[in-house]
């Protein structure tokens, strides 16, 4: 198939020549199984997976289930990235239902064989999906769940051997125009439902079905009555997984914040659902999860609606053995009479309450009635997020993954005493203080651009009146419902919990993924010589640093989960939280890169997960899905979304993209999708308006579109929505606007270093007539590097190939670090403004590496070792003789901190993206 292609003929190849790798993938557990099922992803090397290939799963000569599709191609229609999927593995309550050939996953230390191939083996008793007008019901061999297309709730039933164990499972929210309720001006809270506009089978089996439910919240009483006439808010998006066996569905909920900040104020943000009590009071259980240990398992609160436990008088030790255990306690007639004939004056507990308001700590109570007072019970610290409400026939599992973490939380029962319970799950607990999303300071007078620019050059911060908006950013959790039989045993619940907060996921080894040829330049840790280990170690240090600050400084929250602080206060032994732009860092230099590039090379479960948390936190919180700045990002700041800088750098297509292809996730794929045309949300902001020295205005035929850090996100966009969509007219849309910019830059006389370039987005095509040199140490340090070597690495010696876009990335490279007298013989001039000399070493490595030239190479372990000849920063991590912490304690700090003084966000990322490249490109130095 041929395509023009910016005046030249792009032909893409088909896969006749595609053949199989010889041996097959072995996978491994990230961190265990877990009672539910499993989804990840696998790449392939260029040209060995055809497209449409089917694939086997095997364990010791035997075939497991397993679903399988593809999530990205190479430019020959070969299979980069598959995504694959296996039921869920059984606890004892689904064991004699659930697959057993599954059962040798459960293990684990078991490791997996993907053949791409062979014949697939499909499970005993697969999901199905059955679609009507109104309703979809998916039956995963064990729970029947029945969903309506429209209207106030997600889940109508959850039926389980012909009992209906859960009903009405439906969103709720709480608005108030004021962050203070019931302050005496009459202002009260107004109860919002999450009403169902639209609902989509994705996928329907035979091992994995997902169904996506998008909606707003709405008041009963209509338009009229919410907001205060305003209409429905809070736009969802919610995504139901079923896996065949499972008797759980994981739930996936999206909300984007569309409100006014000076106006709307979110009181509350639940999931709850209708529980059925059928059995006798005493046969009606709680469990209530506590803070977990370390492989994720909590212990549990275990009680009776009414309970036969520490009365006066003993009803006889098997049945009050039977009610610890969820089992029946019955007959009654069979207990001992002094208990038996007094049963009715044993209080019947109704309601309870886990309210989770900080990381540091949970209460817990419960009451009789509404009337009747709250008492309390044994609180705690960090809750595991999950419960169970139910009886000897049946109950609902249901839980918060993060739950601490991104408080405030609360798990509510109500009605256990009553003909039907109700379980909340809160995301925002009604109990906290309201949501309130207004800036934290009144503009301080910076009403001009110089005024602003004034305080930038005091607390870092850039600030213009009415830019510190959050209309449009998002926030994304996980939940899971789990409708059982009877009620599990504390074993059986703890498993439970942990597969809500640490899913199962199958990876791939470090080598394997690397021999795949993804993600351009990096290779797995190597400890092989005294030079290599010591980078190892302290990349090493640098990620444990991280990990115990997000501890040690609470780095937890609704909004703050994921993210880390930019810049250190010595002076204060304090991040600088409270200060501008130093506070928190919205991918500031590219930490999610990092963090992602560290993981492959090493395959560290820990360093996945704060990836994971990073990713989650910054592709929604850091970034606007709707409004006037959606697909664009905030700069860092003391709020995420409060700084006046809104730039494609920050919703950066290439610090998701990792997590996508990994595990397949569907929102992030949604946020991907976002970026598809983020190019024209430069439309209604120019990121340079404040220094600007011409009179440009944002113009669809001349958009000004800086060669760094927006074309670098732009370029991980497009090539991402190209790996997606292959052949599609969306793929080739998106690689017709990559291959034509990489062509333009390769055309302008001096190619990156130009700084800024004309795009006019009729035809995708830069003005290459532009000719100046204008440079920032900014430029290749949010990912263009990455994307740049493996945009070459990708159409290189292909009809893919951009004439003039590796010189153009070559020049760049050697001269950014040569010496002023090189790039005046070069440029007429030396470059102006180098700085981040240990980041850019890696750019000097890849020229070296290109080019077999040994100088070069040598260079670049100079700037990385000594970091000498900035032009505007002082700071070098690889300078410091010593890479140790200091212990903080004393009156000087709120509590005992760990300190390393001389590390920012900045350098962190910098130094470790740098080292890995350095690492992956040039042989050891043993020079230096």
């Amino acid at each position: 198939m041929a395509r023009e292609t910016n005046d030249i003929a792009v032909t893409i190849a088909t896969t006749t020549h595609a053949r199989f790798p010889e041996s097959p993938t072995t996978l491994r557990w990230l961190t265990g199984p877990r009672p539910t099922g499993t989804t990840w992803g696998v790449p392939w090397p260029r040209g060995k997976v055809p497209a449409g290939a089917s694939y086997a799963l095997r364990h010791e000569g035997r075939d497991l289930p397993v679903q399988s599709w593809t999530t990205a191609t190479w430019p020959d229609g070969s299979v980069k990235w598959s995504a694959h999927a296996v039921p869920a593995l059984a606890d004892a309550s689904v064991a004699a239902l659930a697959d057993a050939s599954v059962a040798a996953l459960a293990d684990a230390s078991a490791t997996v064989s993907l053949i791409p191939g062979e014949q697939t083996v499909a499970p005993d008793t697969p999901v199905t999906v059955a679609e009507t007008d109104d309703t979809i019901t998916v039956h995963t061999g064990v729970v029947h769940w029945e969903l309506p297309r429209t209207g106030p709730v997600l889940v109508r039933t959850a039926r389980r051997g012909g009992r209906v164990v859960m009903e009405n499972a439906r969103l709720t929210s709480l608005w108030q125009p004021s962050p203070t309720p019931d302050n005496g001006d009459g202002i009260s809270r107004t109860t919002l439902h999450g009403h169902v506009e639209r609902t989509v089978v994705e996928q329907a089996g035979p091992v994995r079905a997902v169904v996506r439910i998008d909606g707003r919240h709405t008041a009963d009483g209509g338009a009229d009555h919410t907001r205060d006439g305003r209409g429905p808010w809070l736009p969802f998006t919610v995504r139901l997984y079923f896996y065949a066996g499972a008797d759980d569905v994981r739930i996936v909920h999206s909300v984007i914040w569309d409100g006014d900040a000076d106006r709307d104020f979110l009181a509350g943000l639940a999931l709850r659902a209708d529980v059925p009590m059928p059995d006798e009071l005493h046969d009606r259980h709680i469990r209530i999860a506590g803070p977990a240990d370390d492989a994720h398992r909590p212990g549990f609160l275990t009680e009776a609606v009414r309970g036969i436990t520490g009365l006066r008088r003993d009803p006889g030790q098997r049945f009050r053995a039977a009610q610890l255990a969820g089992r029946p306690c019955g007959p009654v007639e069979e207990w001992d009479g002094a208990v038996s004939k007094r049963l009715h004056l044993i209080p019947a507990w109704n309601d309870w309450t886990l309210d989770q308001a900080s990381a540091d700590g949970f209460t817990l109570r419960k009451r009789t009635s509404d009337g009747s007072a709250w008492v309390t019970i044994p609180s705690g610290t960090r809750a595991a997020g999950y419960a169970y409400v139910g009886g000897v026939s049946g109950g609902l599992g249901f839980g918060l993954r993060d739950f601490w973490k991104m408080h405030p939380t609360r798990l509510d029962v109500r009605g256990a005493a009553t003909a039907c319970a109700t379980a909340t799950i809160w995301m925002w607990s009604p109990s906290a203080e309201t949501m309130d999303l207004r800036f934290y300071h009144d503009g301080l007078g910076q009403d001009t651009f110089a005024e602003q620019l004034e305080g930038l050059e005091i607390t870092y911060e850039d600030y213009e009146p009415g830019f510190g908006d959050p209309h449009g950013i998002g926030r994304t959790h996980e939940l899971t419902l789990r409708a059982v039989a009877g009620t599990p045993s504390n074993d059986e619940l703890a498993d439970h919990a942990a597969a809500v907060n640490d899913p199962p996921l199958l990876v791939a080894e470090p080598a394997r993924l690397h021999a795949a040829g993804v993600f351009g330049d990096w290779a797995p840790a190597d400890r092989s010589a005294p030079e290599r280990a010591e980078i190892e170690d302290r990349l090493d240090f640098l990620f444990d640093f991280y990990l115990r600050q997000r501890q040690q400084r609470r780095w937890y929250g609704f909004w703050d989960y994921g993210d880390v602080m930019h810049t250190y206060d010595a002076d204060r032994h304090q991040w600088r939280y409270d200060v501008g732009g130093y506070a928190w860092d919205n991918s500031e230099l590219s930490p999610d890169l990092w963090l992602w590039y560290q993981f492959l090379r090493t395959g560290r479960a820990d360093v996945f997960r704060f990836a994971e948390a990073m990713t989650r936190h910054t592709g929604e919180v850091d970034v606007y899905h709707a409004g006037r700045w959606a697909g664009l990002g905030s700069r860092h700041n003391v709020q995420h979304w409060g700084c006046s800088a809104k730039q494609l750098r920050i919703s950066n297509a290439g610090y998701r993209r990792f997590y996508y292809y990994l595990t397949a996730d569907e929102r992030t794929g949604d946020l991907l999708d976002e970026l598809a045309d983020a190019e024209r949300a430069l439309l209604g902001v120019d990121a340079t308006r404040k220094v600007r020295p011409d009179t440009y205005t944002p113009d669809p035929s001349a958009l000004a579109i800086g060669l760094g850090t927006d074309w670098g996100a732009l370029a991980a966009a497009w090539l991402t929505r190209w790996e997606r969509y292959g052949d599609d007219p969306i793929g080739v849309t998106a690689r017709d606007k990559l291959l034509r910019s990489m062509t333009g830059i390769g055309g302008l006389p001096q190619g990156f270093l130009t700084g800024e370039a004309l795009l006019d987005l009729s035809t995708g095509r830069f003005d290459v007539s532009r000719d100046r040199i204008a440079v920032s140490h900014l430029s290749a340090v949010f990912g263009l590097a990455e994307m740049c070597a493996e945009l070459i690495a990708l159409t290189k010696g292909t009809e893919l190939e951009a004439p003039g876009f590796e010189r153009a990335w070559l020049d760049y490279c050697r001269l950014y670090l040569a010496t002023p007298e090189e790039q005046a013989a070069r440029l007429g001039a030396p470059l102006r403004g180098i700085s981040l000399i240990q980041a850019h070493s890696r750019l000097t490595a890849y020229a070296a590496a290109a080019t077999g030239d040994d100088d070069l190479a040598r260079r670049a372990w100079k700037a990385f070792r000594h970091d000498v000849g900035d032009q505007i920063n002082t700071n070098a991590l690889q300078r410091r003789h010593t890479w140790t912490l200091d212990r903080i304690d004393g009156p000087s700090v709120l509590a005992p901190v760990d300190e390393a003084p001389f590390v920012s966000t900045n350098d962190a990322a910098q130094y470790g993206l740098a080292a890995i490249q350095l690492l992956a490109l040039l042989p050891d130095d043993h020079e230096h």
